[in-house]
């Protein structure tokens, strides 16, 4: 092979290697199912690895860094005391029914307001300076105006979580075509057809998207707001916890967050899946 040859043959295979990377870095594409599910087990397992060498041959104190052992007894003792299940029902009670809340008033009103101009303008300068107040410092005017009851702890959550799902649902609504609102009009529709038959249906799966997102912040919230005032919740077993320096307990329980946070996550998933198959 003469050496023009030679190098017309190298940028070739160069060429032909990036036009076709290897299955690990590739862009904006599906790997395998059996290199995902090897990797969704790898980031399970390395970090438990990495923590088991580490409680156990650091020479670190149990009460900074406990066992896997540790965190697994702590487990078994909320368990058969039954405060897992009552802490973790009534955290998971509280972010329900203050997340609910929020969507009631988030969704109709941010459609609203990403499709009229004259609502946005209205709404959305007060709105942008609220969701900059962070939310844990309203708790002491909700303790005095509600009490330290349950009321306080879903308002939080509600005040939370209300402004960002109001503004990124008002977002979605200006990736609808306007072609799609342009000719439903031109077919006869009506304003509330545009808004309920069009507008609605298209933004949906952001919407779910929207909520998967903001959940986060809910758990944040509730876990703050049992840290300062409750009978019960994750939030203050952790509290306890601490006052008793029983680390493994703090452990167990940021563990079930992260569970209960992951299995709601996947709900979400599997519900804009499922209930939006035209997105897909």
């Amino acid at each position: 092979m003469t050496k023009p040859e030679s190098i017309k043959a190298l940028n070739s295979q160069e060429k032909k290697d990036n036009l076709n990377p290897t299955v690990f870095w590739r862009i904006a594409d599906d790997i395998p199912k059996s290199l995902s599910w090897i990797l969704i087990g790898l980031s399970i397992a390395l970090p438990l690895l990495i923590w088991f060498l580490a409680s156990e041959y650091s020479g670190m104190d149990s009460v900074f860094l406990p066992s896997p052992g540790d965190v697994i007894v702590a487990f078994k003792r909320l368990w058969s005391k039954g405060y897992l299940t009552q802490d973790t029902v009534s955290s998971f009670t509280r972010v329900t029914i203050g997340f609910i809340l929020s969507a009631i008033v988030a969704v109709p009103l941010g459609i609203l307001m990403g499709a009229f101009a004259s609502i946005r303008a209205l709404f959305e300068p007060i709105i942008g300076i609220l969701r900059y107040m962070p939310a844990p410092a309203f708790i002491p005017l909700l303790i005095i105006y509600l009490g330290i009851d349950e009321a306080p702890k879903i308002a939080l959550i509600f005040i939370g979580t209300v402004f960002f799902n109001l503004l990124m649902i008002m977002d979605s609504v200006k990736f609808v075509p306007h072609e799609l609102i342009e000719t439903t009009y031109t077919l006869g529709g009506k304003r509330w057809q545009v808004l309920f038959q069009v507008i609605t249906p298209y933004i949906l799966p952001r919407i779910i998207d929207t909520f998967r997102v903001n959940m986060a912040a809910s758990w944040n919230l509730v876990v703050v707001a049992e840290l300062l005032a409750a009978n019960e919740g994750l939030g203050k077993r952790i509290l306890l916890a601490q006052k008793f320096l029983r680390t493994e307990e703090i452990f167990a329980c940021l563990i079930i967050l992260g569970l209960i946070g992951f299995a709601i996550d996947i709900f979400f998933r599997l519900l804009v899946r499922f209930s939006c198959r035209w997105a897909f």
